[in-house]
């Protein structure tokens, strides 16, 4: 495995991050418990110490099943990361968003789920139209001198916004996002307009989401459909991937892939890690044969004329992934 620091937090993570979304009930493509437990297991053993889940993956249960296997390891050894803001209970309208309320109780009942004293990175999920920022920040910013928090972070939202909470966190001397999870991958570069410039201006660390675009950049995109995700994702049909030069960018994953005897995933990690503002893309897999192929990519070298022959098709796209 090879490590990176994670923005200017001065903490060192595993290139690769174990997305724990596909933990728990809450679809039909997801691991139960015993798969669940296997696949951090091995996640472990292979050199993974950086973990990210949310509270609204199958309502709490990937934080629980986290949480159950980390408590088997050496805690202090692993860097944790988990989300507040998508609605938890029905009834409980306060149960989303990022009020002082919200981010306090849910917060609590993220700790206790997960069986940790401190959260590594405490991250918004997404924006809060809602609450003032002001507010949000300063919520964060008494989680982290409560000790309950060490990082903040951040996930998909629009520039102008992020820089707003950057913004008001320095205006008032509060804790800073340090980290932002957004959408990237080599279907999907329209944060290369303005977040990665924005990150890389502010220190922030980048940890993309959806680095194989759903499984669309791992497998020849006729094949999509006869996978159990590609049946029934519903949130793959408000992505893009295919559109513009989606189609051309998939071929070429696959010749390369075809021409340097790898997968067509590693292909597109490969892309991800050589990206100069990319810290550790966020691996969500189902299979222990996959998570080993996302790691074996960590020393797979493209060439600038590949990354040149990849990009070139890419087209400007729809936002998507903000809500």
């Amino acid at each position: 495995m090879e490590y990176t620091t994670l923005g200017e937090t001065g903490v060192t993570v595993s290139q690769i991050c174990l997305g724990c979304m596909s933990f728990g009930s809450g679809r039909e493509w997801m691991l139960d418990r015993e798969e669940s437990e296997e696949l951090i297991e091995r996640a472990i053993d292979l050199g993974v110490n950086f973990f990210d889940t949310a509270n609204v993956y199958s309502t709490g249960e990937s934080e629980e099943i986290l949480g159950d296997v980390l408590a088997e390891y050496d805690r202090d050894s692993q860097v944790v990361a988990t989300k507040v803001y998508g609605q938890m209970r029905e009834d409980d309208p306060n149960s989303q968003g990022l009020s002082r309320k919200t981010i306090e109780q849910e917060l609590e009942h993220s700790l206790e789920r997960l069986g940790m004293d401190t959260i590594d990175l405490y991250q918004i999920h997404r924006w809060d139209y809602d609450t003032p920022v002001e507010q949000t920040m300063r919520a964060l910013d008494d989680a982290v001198r409560r000790g309950q928090v060490r990082h903040l972070g951040a996930s998909s939202m629009w520039a102008h916004q992020f820089a707003d909470a950057l913004h008001t966190s320095d205006a008032l001397g509060l804790e800073r996002f340090a980290t932002m999870q957004n959408h990237y991958n080599p279907l999907y570069r329209e944060e290369e307009r303005e977040m990665l410039p924005l990150c890389e201006k502010e220190g922030v660390g980048v940890i993309p989401w959806s680095p194989l675009a759903r499984g669309v950049a791992a497998r020849p995109h006729e094949q999509f459909g006869a996978t159990t995700r590609g049946e029934t994702d519903s949130f793959l049909e408000e992505m893009p991937y295919l559109q513009g030069g989606g189609e051309a960018i998939n071929e070429r994953l696959e010749e390369l892939a075809n021409e340097k005897g790898v997968k067509m995933a590693q292909i597109s990690l490969a892309w991800l890690f050589q990206q100069d503002s990319v810290d550790a893309p966020i691996v969500g897999t189902t299979s222990v044969e996959h998570l080993e192929d996302a790691v074996e990519a960590t020393e797979l070298d493209l060439s600038s004329s590949d990354i040149e022959y990849l990009e070139e098709p890419y087209e400007p796209l729809p936002v998507a992934g903000h809500d």
